[in-house]
């Protein structure tokens, strides 16, 4: 009962803060947010390090809280963060690279955990505070870089600082079709103020884009992907790898992940971005929207990430190794929907994706033409 209650807290937390993420991105700013998420971070792996010479679980549940906490805030700040410093036509390919870092983390605490590293009974304590490592770089490193210009145009006004960032990240330049752009995009803004995620669930101008990001989320949840990192061990076990051997098995599976993420970067992303996952966010909302809609996007990803942890043993019990070709189906719809209704939005602003959602046609009718209709009426 402790174990699962502390292997459940991870996800708690990460539901928490992505909760928070609209108040600590939008009262901090981006690189600020960062830099507390990293702090708390630190101090996560500290309480963790230190329950086992306190030989206090409560302790281990709080790390735990903690740790999952800088998972759902950093997640969505560093998406965020990376949408808002690239440039239009490079701003698919730059978010995308949080998957191939992603997946190089995940690979590190596999390594880490080989018992020939760190991975014996006597240092589970200090293979749980790995992760502080990149923390403590993220703190020392992030106050030498540049606030996201967007936020600092769009939602503080400061059209100085903002031309001061985009030269210290892009080199020198006037980038007055940059910030002619962003002014756009503020007054589209003034007239629509930010909201909530309720107000954004019942904004039906978004529909289209809210309904794409649950699918494409949804399908890329129960790709199958999430449940083999959770249950590696039992899959390769039923698969008849030997117990010693698992170890090296899930390390191959983390550098086939990191190859496939770095091909994904080189090669999807030159006829489409719709496909990448971690790029949408930053490029289907504007800036008004964009919290709210991460928000929205984490709670389901951790509620998803939830339910196939309780979800696929039942599954595989029931199916075996046929539970996959459920995975595959999902995978099937994903391409479906991408493919035949997502909008492409490579080196498209954002009011221009804005406007194509808009046009999507149901039934022969677009969003466009009701609201025309009204108009007229």
């Amino acid at each position: 009962m402790i174990w699962s209650l502390i292997v459940s807290m991870y996800a708690v937390g990460g539901l928490f803060g992505t909760m928070s993420v609209t108040f600590v991105s939008g009262m901090l700013g981006r690189k600020k947010a960062m830099i507390c998420n990293s702090s708390i971070a630190i101090v996560a792996a500290g309480i963790m390090m230190t329950s086992k010479y306190a030989r206090s679980y409560e302790m281990i549940i709080v790390a735990r809280i903690l740790y999952g906490y800088t998972a759902g805030l950093g997640l969505s700040t560093h998406l965020m963060y990376l949408g808002e410093i690239s440039p239009r036509k490079f701003r698919g390919i730059v978010t995308l690279t949080s998957v191939t870092f992603g997946s190089l983390g995940k690979l590190s605490g596999q390594f880490f955990g080989l018992s020939e590293i760190l991975g014996r009974e006597e240092l589970w304590n200090i293979v749980l505070c790995v992760p502080a490592f990149f923390s403590v770089v993220q703190v020392i490193v992030l106050p030498f870089l540049p606030e996201a210009p967007r936020y600092l145009f769009i939602e503080k006004g400061d059209d100085m600082a903002c031309k001061k960032a985009l030269q210290s990240l892009w080199g020198q330049g006037d980038y007055k079709e940059e910030m002619d752009e962003m002014l756009a995009e503020q007054l589209a803004i003034e007239a629509a103020p930010p909201k909530s995620p309720l107000q954004l669930l019942r904004d039906r101008s978004v529909r289209w884009q809210l309904m794409s990001m649950s699918i494409i989320y949804c399908c890329n949840q129960l790709s199958g992907m999430s449940a083999i990192s959770i249950f590696s061990f039992d899959i390769f076990l039923k698969a008849g790898i030997p117990g010693d051997k698992i170890r090296y098995v899930t390390l191959g599976l983390g550098v086939s992940e990191i190859i496939t993420s770095i091909s994904c970067v080189s090669n999807s992303l030159s006829f489409t971005a719709g496909g990448a996952t971690a790029t949408l966010n930053s490029e289907l909302f504007i800036q008004s929207n964009r919290l709210a809609s991460f928000v929205l996007m984490g709670i389901q990803r951790w509620l998803m990430f939830a339910i196939m942890g309780l979800v696929f043993p039942f599954l595989i019990t029931a199916l075996n190794s046929y539970c996959f070709v459920l995975f595959a189906c999902m995978c099937l719809l994903g391409f479906l929907f991408t493919f035949f209704i997502l909008p492409e939005t490579k080196g498209k602003t954002l009011l221009e994706i804005s406007e194509e959602f808009k046009a999507l046609t149901v039934c022969g009718k677009s969003s466009l033409e009701k609201k025309n209709i009204q108009t007229k009426l």
